[in-house]
């Protein structure tokens, strides 16, 4: 997925990094700085899409989605597939998830990462200074 942002994805990207909503930035005080294990980008352009949150490495997407998310089926729906055609697993929650249940959101996000790390192969050969078996850090 390197360098496969479109320019419009990445300027957007930055504007909804400047103005995360509410949920949004108590969800990322909990993901940012590895807190979880693993490293999370915030409103990470892929394609011509930004995914609100996503984690490189097991491949995962978050999505917190607003009330515009009730209606718009179809486009989530072929986004999902776009992000999946790339390997990423995606997570959605309402909006109002993080405000009203923070640490559940927090804890089924931890829990699908868990899933996804034991779920990815061990590679034939050991890498330089890594033991046969280890999850890389």
């Amino acid at each position: 997925m390197q360098n496969q942002a479109s320019f419009n994805a990445q300027k957007f990207a930055k504007l909804l990094r400047r103005d995360m909503t509410g949920g949004e930035s108590l969800l990322w005080q909990k993901l940012r700085m590895e807190q979880l294990g693993v490293k999370f980008r915030r409103q990470h352009p892929l394609g011509t899409y930004v995914a609100d949150f996503a984690c490189l490495a097991p491949l995962l997407i978050v999505e917190i989605d607003g009330s515009q998310h009730l209606e718009q089926h179809a486009c989530d729906e072929k986004r999902d597939q776009f992000f999946k055609s790339h390997g990423f697993a995606v997570i959605r929650f309402a909006a109002n998830l993080p405000v009203s249940d923070l640490q559940g959101v927090v804890q089924a996000i931890y829990n699908r990462v868990t899933e996804l790390t034991l779920a990815a192969p061990i590679p034939a050969f050991p890498q330089r200074g890594k033991e046969p078996g280890n999850v890389p850090e």
